[in-house]
């Protein structure tokens, strides 16, 4: 009997996550359509003259014990911290025992570094904890008079909050209070959407913030020092202080995927788009493929399809007559783009007052309103091996716009030099002391929960009746999901699939809950 095919459009975490879980757990042949040169999605890893960047930035954490161990089923452990780590993860994941000796990062590349977590926010030209403690260090920036406002604001917010929650900003006032909403919150998530927080839905706040509120952030801050616990589970995503990360950064991960894919039998196309699907009877049936180096096309038969690619083009190449309605709703959906530049410097003008050395932060939020850049990444934090050379620092500036922005236009060189230019002028760098950088651009970063987005779930009914077709990952479902949330709704389609399952619910269901899926 001939194999059942499985065409999988998009070789991010979500696609490549599919296409591995087949080959281990059916006899269905997976073929990963990939419509760049590298896997991995935004999750990959770009190199510049022997430095990596990690696009956006990918802590390997997730409350899900079946994607940590699904990851360390693939790179392990390094050595130093193996031990420790199998004791702490609650005995959810492995024993000592089971986990044995851990690589040394220093003698092999395929492994996982346990890096500390730290990011701050830059606001008047000093750094701020993230997220946010009453030490002595926050009283003495912020001042007693703002904190004492900061408190009433927050007294005022827990009395009466906003109901019902219209917009982000009514969601994060109500946990935090307006001073601190203005202070910290509103000019950088402005930047990564380009419109003010009233305007967009407080859907991305229950995404993205989720149970996080000061009084969370507050008990944490007294709690975290009796805690050794590496895996967390009880932590609010956005207070985790350790995660996993592969030594060069989280392309090795799905660069590695890709490899055992192939080894057992699948196969990836990269260069490779998705122009058209054909559909008979309430199913697809094949899906066309160009290949972007000849522009020849094929035409591929599919038992099942899984789409990773925004919904956005999904519902264009459909070769169904699609509802006015649905394919309105679908045109209207809108996503935010992104680039990073890369950039070498001979040091930072911050410092780490303890030590004099390099600051330990990975990212830094930028609060400041006076420059574009909205966040800044520090790639020697995330994992030394990241750095050509280690006596440089490698420094990633992220800025958000829209394709359709002139600034996404510039040459490589101005804004290069825009970078470099704001960075010195909110006193994180000398511009003298940069050397060398590059631009990455990233289109469709972002799914937004603005445009069409509040009819989506017409969208999501219309394609839902291919019993065949599974939409995952963050721009298969039109949702900021995170890259472990991403691989929970590819792992689920293939368990629907395998159990006979046609309900499409559970698949959209990950990434909806104050926990993750599978979270204790």
């Amino acid at each position: 009997m001939q194999r059942k095919t499985a065409v999988i459009v998009g070789g991010g975490p979500a696609g490549l996550t599919a296409a591995y879980e087949l080959l281990k757990r059916s006899d269905i042949q997976p073929l990963v359509i990939e419509q760049s040169s590298q896997v991995g999605g935004i999750s990959r890893t770009e190199r510049y003259r022997g430095n990596h960047i990690d696009i956006g930035g990918h802590r390997f954490f997730s409350k899900s014990d079946r994607v940590m161990n699904w990851w360390l089923d693939i790179m392990p452990m390094e050595q130093t911290a193996e031990q420790a780590f199998a004791i702490q993860y609650q005995g959810q994941s492995r024993s000592v025992e089971q986990a044995g000796e851990g690589p040394d990062p220093e003698t092999t590349d395929r492994v996982m570094l346990i890096r500390p977590r730290k990011s701050r926010i830059y606001w008047r030209r000093r750094l701020f904890d993230y997220p946010l403690s009453l030490s002595a260090d926050t009283i003495r920036k912020m001042g007693l008079i703002r904190l004492g406002r900061a408190g009433l604001s927050y007294l005022r917010a827990a009395a009466c909050p906003v109901t019902p929650e219209r917009n982000l900003q009514d969601f994060i006032i109500n946990r935090f209070g307006r001073e601190l909403y203005n202070t910290f919150f509103k000019s950088y998530t402005e930047k990564v959407w380009g419109v003010p927080c009233d305007e967009i839905p407080a859907d991305w706040g229950a995404q993205r913030i989720k149970g996080l509120s000061i009084l969370k952030a507050l008990k944490h801050a007294l709690m975290k020092q009796r805690s050794g616990d590496v895996s967390q589970k009880n932590t609010e995503t956005s207070l985790i202080e350790r995660f996993l990360y592969p030594k060069f950064g989280p392309g090795q991960m799905w660069e590695t995927v890709a490899g055992e894919i192939q080894e057992r039998g699948g196969e990836v196309l990269l260069r490779h788009t998705a122009t058209g699907i054909a559909t008979a009877n309430g199913a697809v049936r094949a899906v066309t493929v160009r290949n972007e180096d000849t522009g020849r096309e094929t035409t591929i038969p599919a038992d099942y399809v899984f789409s990773s690619m925004p919904v956005r083009e999904l519902v264009r190449i459909l070769d169904t007559d699609a509802p006015g309605s649905v394919r309105d709703v679908a045109n209207g959906l809108m996503y935010r783009d992104f680039f990073t530049v890369g950039l070498l410097v001979e040091k930072m003008k911050l410092e780490d007052p303890q030590t004099g050395d390099r600051i330990r932060d990975n990212w830094i939020y930028i609060q400041e309103p006076d420059v574009l850049i909205g966040r800044l990444q520090i790639f020697n934090n995330w994992s030394p091996y990241l750095v050509a050379d280690p006596s440089k620092t490698w420094l990633g500036l992220e800025y958000f716009c829209y394709e359709s922005d002139a600034i996404w236009s510039r040459p490589d060189p101005e804004l290069i030099e825009l970078g470099t230019r704001e960075l010195g002028k909110i006193g994180i760098i000398d511009p003298s002391d940069a050397l060398d950088g590059c631009v990455i651009r990233v289109k469709k970063t972002y799914p937004a929960y603005f445009g069409s987005y509040t009819r989506f779930n017409e969208v999501r009914d219309y394609l839902d009746r291919f019993e065949n077709l599974f939409c995952v990952g963050r721009n298969g479902q039109h949702r900021y999901n995170n890259q472990d949330h991403s691989m929970l709704t590819a792992m689920i389609a293939v368990d629907n699939i395998l159990a006979g399952i046609t309900s499409k619910k559970a698949i959209w269901e990950v990434n909806t809950e104050e926990e993750y899926h599978e979270a204790k």
